[in-house]
């Protein structure tokens, strides 16, 4: 796979639909929290393989072969190149950050590693820009405090999922401007967007977890969107 052909970046229907999301932005709630600057990475992969983080968030969110995955914030790929090979060459991964620098590089990555079943695709702040009913699970891993509109984010993420498909979140139990996001505030924000949390889990290092949400009521209109305080 080429670097050209794994970087999906739709930058010409982005800047067309510029305008609208300007306008759409306008009617969610402003939220009551403050918010990381983004951070390339988390720790070094070899500290999360030791930690043994993505062998108890897969089996956890129950990844299987042929599944239909995306990566949100994918950063340096440490969840994609992992994800890949798990849902197999039936299976498919999408990996989405919003730093153009990052996805080159991720690109180049994937092609060095020859990962055939991924994709990679730029979004925006406030949208992740997923193909519509398109995956099964939906990562987001250390990046949730990152995101400045959490209702517009999530409201346009819900549009990527299957029906039956699941929102997977990893942070830290810490404030959103410590690279962390409380887990009563988290969900909350989820629920205020009609998800129900199905599944929550401590991981192995003690600050971080896991929390998996679906779909389990219709998703509000922006303005009637309940917001969150900390």
């Amino acid at each position: 796979m080429s670097t050209r052909r794994a970087l999906l970046v739709l930058a010409p229907a982005l800047l067309a639909a510029a305008c609208g999301q300007q306008r759409q932005s306008s009617l969610f709630p402003e939220p009551h929290r403050p918010v990381s600057p983004i951070s390339s990475r988390y720790l070094n992969e070899n500290d999360r393989e030791s930690l043994g983080e993505f062998q108890t968030v897969s089996r956890f969110a129950e990844v299987q072969p042929r599944m239909s995955v995306a990566d949100i914030g994918a950063g340096e790929g440490y969840y994609t190149v992992r994800l890949s090979p798990l849902v197999g060459p039936k299976g498919r991964v999408l990996a989405e950050d919003i730093v153009p620098q990052t996805i080159r590089n991720l690109a180049q990555r994937i092609q060095r590693e020859r990962l055939d079943n991924v994709a990679i695709r730029l979004g925006q702040p406030n949208d992740p820009q997923l193909p519509p009913a398109s995956f099964d699970r939906i990562f987001m891993i250390h990046m949730y405090h990152e995101i400045a509109r959490p209702s517009e984010f999530l409201w346009n993420l819900r549009g990527g999922l299957k029906r039956d498909g699941r929102v997977i979140v990893v942070d830290a139990d810490r404030p959103t401007d410590r690279h962390g996001t409380p887990p009563r505030l988290l969900i909350c924000e989820f629920s205020a967007l009609g998800y129900g949390l199905t599944r929550f889990e401590r991981l192995p290092d003690s600050e971080s977890y896991f929390a998996q949400f679906e779909a389990r009521a219709p998703r509000p209109e922006p303005q009637d969107i309940p917001t969150c305080t900390l």
